[in-house]
């Protein structure tokens, strides 16, 4: 019972981030850099994009960070919930 809990905070988790990384995206085009919503949007997503840029830099003016974030999210996701299954 606990390890499935734990597998539904961990799918929660993981969709409300890689929501929270797809609005930050999409908000970029739209929206100013100084408007509130995405302000708050880069606090949460800048920290986790920052590490990945230095490895994956922009090619031109396309920024491909928040894709391998997307990507990473999802590896985690699945890895913590495998384990989690096989400890039923």
């Amino acid at each position: 019972m606990l390890i499935s809990i734990l597998i539904n905070i961990i799918q929660t988790l993981s969709t409300v981030l890689l929501l929270t990384v797809l609005a930050s995206v999409l908000l970029s085009y739209f929206l100013p850099p100084y408007n509130n919503i995405r302000v708050f949007l880069d606090r949460i997503v800048n920290p986790l994009l920052v590490p990945i840029r230095r490895v994956v830099p922009p090619l031109g003016m396309i920024d491909f960070s928040p894709v391998v974030l997307i990507i990473l999210i999802q590896v985690v996701e699945w890895v913590l919930i495998s384990v989690l299954s096989r400890l039923r």
